[in-house]
């Protein structure tokens, strides 16, 4: 066949991870084939927990008010030992945070995503399998087979795996997987309580010994729907699949196995949740209602990198540890969100192949940190967590994740202590223009838009005619001058003015660019600009760059210089 590839993009494993990769992917133009080995989604509710910085990313695309509607809120966790409440932690957040903590059954999330990518003219591919790949200097040539064993060859640019934690893509590459498995087993359920915690809370109950060691456990989630909850729990010895998982922990990652996840063999029946619940529940309930069980294991993983070549992995795929925090599917979300803008960019021949060298520059040591930090958790317990607690929650909530140590970061200018280059961009409230009666988030400024959106601050209305004029001669699509047809709004550099609160009225008409007013000063409090100052805002909602406004251009020009670097 021929070695031009038919699509840009295959993306093997249609879970969150890559359905994600796949709506960032699609969203700007780029030709993906998605497909997945399972026939339909696994009814389990695996990964419930939604995170505010997810919720960003989802709120960017246009799919946080569907979460909204099928997400119930989670408002914090009571802790108990022994039977007597020890904590009740409260997942409170500062008020310029747009969203809350969120709980959603993980075959939802992808219900949603999966709608959303069809939407965009991507189906699931489903009971296809990715059997082997190989790659070159101009793509990679993958062998498929479908439900009838019939077998494909498809040539696409590059292959994302986003294929769980025993991905076909991360041993075809030979990339290590280095780590270990937690020596408990334990069981999950989704289940009908009749007790009367407060809605929104989570249960923590733990027996522990007088040598401090926790011999038995019930951690209950709520989901959607009266009194529903995911509970998890040390599992009962005749129900162990001990032997089995420590043979194929043992094994080498090629030829064995990783002890990670839901576990085949006898289910939990309701009877033996409804044991733990009579022996550590704080609260006397009786459980009906299960639509599911299993028992699971916890290992804790990371590859030696996140890409080789045309090939990349993420989420699962490249990591996994404890599911403390719900710390697993938000971070791979993230990863598909980084890795997809800069395909995208490259794959449009706006951004040069180095480009994608920064997804594992950027992306692994997040995952470091967050196997580190989940596993010291599910040891000793996150009230453990030497931080403030104000510290634990933002980093919890996924808000303080950054790339200042990266190789797209700029050089920083302003207040140490305030955004960054490679810090997230907050969101901020009070924005208004004239003709809408009611203020503006920034969010709801940068939803729906797939490029780089520069900010210009200031008070002086002035100021912005030559930073505008310097920012729509440079666009981010190439070197030489264009403005024949204006800034490319799909993925060219779109530019937009904040007025400070104190600026002079000023007829919107006139701005060079489209404006909003700081009318609350909330923008001035979050970014703590000095003076007029640009901000360049990346596609996936992080700083490329801040700068002196009368520094627009040469600003521009390095950060364009960045992108498009050879290879």
């Amino acid at each position: 066949m021929s070695h031009t590839p038919s699509i840009d993009v295959l993306i093997a494993g249609a879970g969150p991870v890559g359905l994600s990769a796949a709506a960032e992917l699609r969203r700007r133009g780029v030709r993906c084939r998605l497909v997945d080995r399972l026939p339909a989604r696994l009814l389990y509710a695996k990964a419930v927990g939604i995170q505010p910085r997810t919720l960003e990313i989802w709120d960017r695309m246009g799919l946080a008010r569907a979460v909204l509607e099928a997400a119930v809120p989670m408002r914090g966790q009571l802790i108990y030992v022994n039977g007597r409440e020890q904590a009740r932690i409260e997942l409170e957040l500062p008020p310029e945070v747009p969203y809350g903590f969120a709980a959603l059954p993980q075959y939802e999330t992808e219900r949603l995503l999966e709608e959303y990518v069809r939407g965009l003219g991507t189906p699931i591919e489903r009971s296809t399998e990715l059997l082997s790949f190989t790659q070159d200097a101009d793509g990679v040539t993958a062998r498929l087979m479908n439900a009838s064993g019939g077998a494909e060859e498809v040539r696409a640019r590059y292959l994302i795996g986003c294929d769980g934690a025993h991905s076909a893509v991360r041993k075809g590459l030979g990339l290590s997987f280095e780590g270990g498995a937690f020596a408990e087993e334990y069981m999950l359920a989704d289940v009908e309580a009749d007790w009367d915690f407060p809605p929104g809370y989570g249960v923590r109950s733990m027996h522990v010994t007088d040598d401090g060691a926790t011999d038995d456990l019930l951690v209950c989630i709520p989901l959607p729907g009266a009194g529903r909850y995911r509970m998890s729990m040390l599992v009962p010895p005749e129900l162990s699949s001990q032997a089995t998982d420590q043979a194929a922990d043992q094994g080498s990652e090629q030829t064995g196995g990783v002890a990670h996840g839901l576990r085949g063999g006898r289910v939990p029946e309701l009877s033996h949740i409804q044991a733990v619940a009579d022996r550590m529940a704080p609260s006397s309930t009786t459980l009906s209602n299960m639509r599911w069980s299993s028992v699971f294991r916890i290992s804790h993983r990371i590859v030696d990198r996140y890409a080789d070549g045309r090939v990349f992995v993420a989420g699962d795929a490249a990591h996994i540890h404890p599911p403390t925090g719900a710390q697993g599917m938000n971070t791979g979300i993230q990863d598909a969100c980084n890795l997809a803008w800069k395909l995208a960019l490259v794959i449009s021949g706006e951004a040069g192949p180095a480009l994608l060298v920064s997804y594992d520059a950027e992306r692994r040591p997040v995952g470091e940190e967050v196997v580190g930090r989940t596993v010291r958790h599910a040891t000793h317990g996150i009230q453990a967590d030497p931080d403030d607690p104000r510290t634990i929650m933002l980093r919890e909530a996924q808000l303080l994740v950054g790339y200042r140590d990266g190789p797209l970061a700029d050089s920083p200018y302003g207040p140490t202590d305030a955004p960054q280059p490679g810090d997230r961009a907050p969101d901020c409230a009070g924005l208004t223009v004239p003709i809408a009666v009611y203020p503006l988030r920034l969010l709801d400024i940068l939803r729906g838009r797939t490029g780089h959106v520069l900010v210009l601050y200031t008070a002086e209305a002035a100021d912005l005619a030559e930073a505008a004029d310097a920012a729509g001669v440079l666009r981010m699509t190439g070197s030489s001058p264009d403005t024949s047809d204006g800034p490319d709004l799909d993925t060219g550099l779109q530019t937009i003015a904040v007025l400070a609160r104190e600026a002079a009225p000023t007829d919107p008409g006139a701005l060079a660019v489209p404006g909003y007013r700081d009318a609350a000063g909330e923008f001035a409090r979050l970014y703590r600009p000095e003076g007029p100052t640009g901000f360049l805002v990346r596609p996936d909602g992080y700083l490329g760059a801040r700068f002196p406004l009368a520094d627009t251009k040469a600003a521009l020009s390095s950060y364009r210089a960045a992108l498009s670097a050879p290879a």
